[in-house]
């Protein structure tokens, strides 16, 4: 959930802020994009260069670029720039001056200009935390929205032990993940889909099956689950990592695939398509491979169940139901025709006659239709550009 996320750290005035230093680098490890903010004490524990050199960007404490010229920093810019101000560590002095909206630094200006949401992250002595101006600064706050990261308890650097350490850059980063899941637009939302081939076996070897590698079909979960949404991916036998956060089923034939979508989709409230699912399976097969003079004159075979079709049928009205149509022409009427047949909401049509489009490439070039009559058509992006924009029609569509 950090991926691409733009987060404004700001460093206070606290024994804690050597803890930044670490932070800023498990930000960065998750995906985030880091810049630093520091008030002038905070310089005093830990240098701006380290932080510079651990972001790989200058860090920002003063009004002015240059003193001798007058250079101004624009701190509207910067509050404008991130996703998200997280002030960790944030001293007694610094969660009051929020309260009251003192601007007596560099810092405090880029958060009363800021129009991103802003988390605090708290760290001072025991005594400190536990005093009365203290706890209703707090209180005040996050009536206002400012989540509060709870500090921890243990050894503090005047020798007490107790509550006021600021919470470990892991406990920190974990926390952000799992606001940004609640704040993420399709957040609470559960999506099954399917994706990749399916292999329909001859013998111990051999098999039907397609060139499908699956990329869209984990593009599409991928960006699924950075829009907040649960993801369940049941995937056909393909040669990629299961996508971060995403719960995957691997499947091998067309009749396990059926099975676990089947199940999955009678809990989920949108189902996707994305699998090329074969539709014929030999109606028999060896458990050992066949040697050439013992394979059979000719395979008989058996259709597969269709499974968007089923999903189709379970529809309930509640439930969004996405589909995929692979062509090699334009294939327009074909689409339109299955997204009818099917009873879907939205059917997604790639044709194998655009250059970059189709099975085994890292690009694709989609037309999207709608129930609603709605048609939308995008050109050759990368899979993650194309699943994007799928997301962001599926968020349309709920809130239609």
């Amino acid at each position: 959930m950090l991926q691409h996320k733009k987060i404004l750290l700001g460093v206070t005035g606290s024994i804690a802020a050597y803890k930044s230093a670490l932070l800023a680098r498990e930000l960065q490890r998750r995906g985030a994009e880091v810049r630093v903010i520091m008030t002038p004490s905070a310089t005093e524990f830990i240098t701006p260069l380290t932080l510079a050199t651990l972001t790989g960007h200058r860090v920002y404490s003063d009004f002015t670029e240059n003193k001798d010229s007058g250079e101004w920093t624009n701190h509207v810019e910067l509050g404008l720039w991130g996703d998200l101000f997280l002030i960790a560590p944030a001293t007694a002095q610094t969660l009051s001056a929020m309260v009251a909206g003192t601007c007596d630094n560099f810092l405090m200006a880029v958060h009363l200009s800021s129009r991103c949401p802003v988390i605090a992250a708290p760290a001072m002595d025991l005594d400190m935390f536990q005093h009365d101006a203290t706890q209703t600064n707090l209180k005040t706050l996050q009536k206002r929205g400012v989540p509060i990261i709870e500090p921890e308890s243990g050894p503090l650097a005047s020798g007490l032990d107790g509550k006021g350490r600021m919470a470990e850059p892991e406990t920190i980063a974990d926390w952000l993940e799992s606001w940004f899941q609640s704040q993420a637009p399709l957040a609470g939302k559960k999506v099954v889909m399917t994706a990749g081939p399916t292999h329909e076996p001859i013998d111990a070897v051999r098999f039907i099956g397609n060139r499908s590698s699956g990329k869209m079909g984990f593009a599409l979960a991928t960006a699924l689950k950075q829009s907040g949404a649960n993801v369940h991916l049941i995937s056909g036998p393909v040669q990629l990592s299961d996508p971060l956060g995403v719960h995957v089923t691997r499947v091998e034939t067309a009749v396990e695939m059926h099975a676990a979508a089947l199940e999955a989709f009678k809990t989920a409230d949108i189902g996707i398509a994305t699998a090329a699912v074969a539709d014929f399976r030999a109606k028999s097969s060896a458990s050992e491979k066949l040697h050439r003079n013992e394979m059979p004159a000719a395979i008989e075979l058996h259709e597969n169940p269709d499974i968007l079709a089923d999903w189709g049928k379970q529809k309930r009205n509640d439930q969004l139901l996405v589909g995929f149509a692979l062509e090699s022409d334009d294939g327009v009427n074909s689409a339109k025709s299955k997204l009818e047949r099917k009873n879907l909401d939205m059917i997604v049509l790639n044709s194998t006659a655009d250059p970059g489009a189709g099975f085994g490439t890292d690009t694709n070039k989609i037309s999207v239709f709608e129930q609603n009559g709605n048609s939308h058509i995008f050109e050759l992006k990368s899979k993650e550009e194309v699943a994007q924009d799928i997301v962001q029609l599926i968020q349309i569509q709920l809130q239609q």
